[in-house]
């Protein structure tokens, strides 16, 4: 018996630290379901949302008896290959395959298996841009073709550069099929002006917020020194970018002032922050962006909690979605969901 309200129920895969639910929750979805495996972004995970229900590890260990009926899934799944070797023996032999043979060993397999077994109304699925492309752009056939032709969902597909919501390029495909017949299209949705600029996400550093340690400190909420890079690593990024530029390479660290927009946060950041580095201005080492500052910049709000080391903060909002865009997605899709979403 699926949800007979106008509110609509879904379920949350793969789900990081919850960016996909925050955007559904925010147009009255209810989460009855998640599946995360990484233990910190449980961590994070548990410590932002009253769960209600136990979070899942490995949901390929979860069978679709398991699994509760809902009325949308949410996945931002990992990219991989999917393997066709054998297809086309099996054509010329008239034995079966399907979604079973092409994806099976990935986690768009459980993907499919759960939208095949539950039949929900809806879903969205989310990816890098690079989905279209990957694996010369046999990935994208395999999930078309497995959403469209085995499973029978009407899907619409856009990649939206999260600059029109906030202070940061990032290019995301975002896949969203229904079950039934409907005009739904995501080439409908209207963004907003990228009018946003990185000193709305920035610790401003002047008593307007509250120190907030271990990021920032003092009665003025100053940076915490930890985040400036120290005279080795500025040296060595500065003559390293020197050096492929020198040999026509495009590496090159992302120096930013408070009026620029960032390159991607990637889960790597922790490693030297090089994409977005902060600039202190003229003689002063720029520094990264605190964890804080980047959980602003992928659209989580100041009150989202942050219960594990940099380093895996880092990891975690850079594999994140953006909010505000899994937001404006799921505006667009509501009239859609709960128009049959008790069918």
């Amino acid at each position: 018996m699926r949800n007979t309200s106008r509110g609509f129920t879904f379920i949350d895969l793969f789900a990081g630290i919850g960016g996909l639910r925050l955007g559904f929750e925010s147009i009255g979805g209810r989460c009855i379901f998640t599946s995360e495996w990484n233990p910190f972004a449980q961590k994070t995970y548990l410590a932002n949302h009253g769960n209600g229900h136990p979070l899942i590890g490995d949901i390929r260990e979860q069978s679709e008896e398991e699994i509760p009926d809902h009325d949308v899934l949410l996945a931002g799944f990992p990219c991989q290959p999917f393997s066709i070797a054998g297809v086309s023996k099996k054509n010329a032999l008239g034995r079966p395959h399907g979604f079973a043979c092409n994806t099976q060993g990935t986690l768009f397999f459980d993907v499919a298996r759960i939208l095949a077994a539950k039949r929900p109304k809806a879903f969205l699925l989310e990816n890098v841009k690079n989905l279209v492309s990957h694996d010369r752009g046999n990935t994208f056939r395999v999930i078309r073709q497995t959403l469209e032709e085995e499973l029978g969902y009407r899907i619409s597909c856009r990649v939206i550069d999260a600059a029109r919501f906030v202070p940061q390029h990032r290019e995301r495909i975002l896949i969203a099929g229904f079950r039934d017949e409907t005009d739904f299209s995501l080439d409908d949705l209207s963004l907003p002006s990228a009018n946003t600029r990185l000193a709305a996400v920035l610790h401003p550093e002047d008593a307007t917020e509250p120190a907030e340690a271990p990021f920032t400190h003092g009665p003025r909420a100053k940076v915490d020194p930890k985040y400036t890079l120290s005279n080795k690593l500025w040296s060595y990024l500065q003559s390293y970018a020197a050096k492929h530029h020198a040999a026509g390479n495009g590496f090159g660290f992302g120096l930013v002032d408070k009026t620029g927009t960032a390159r991607t946060l990637s889960a790597r950041y922790y490693k030297d922050g090089s994409e977005i580095l902060i600039s202190r201005g003229a003689g002063e080492n720029p520094r990264r962006l605190t964890p804080r500052e980047c959980a602003r910049l992928m659209g989580y709000p100041d009150s989202f909690r942050i219960p594990v080391s940099d380093t895996q903060a880092y990891k975690q909002f850079g594999n994140s979605v953006v909010v505000p865009v899994i937001a404006a997605v799921a505006r667009h899709m509501h009239p859609h969901i709960v128009d049959t979403a008790s069918t």
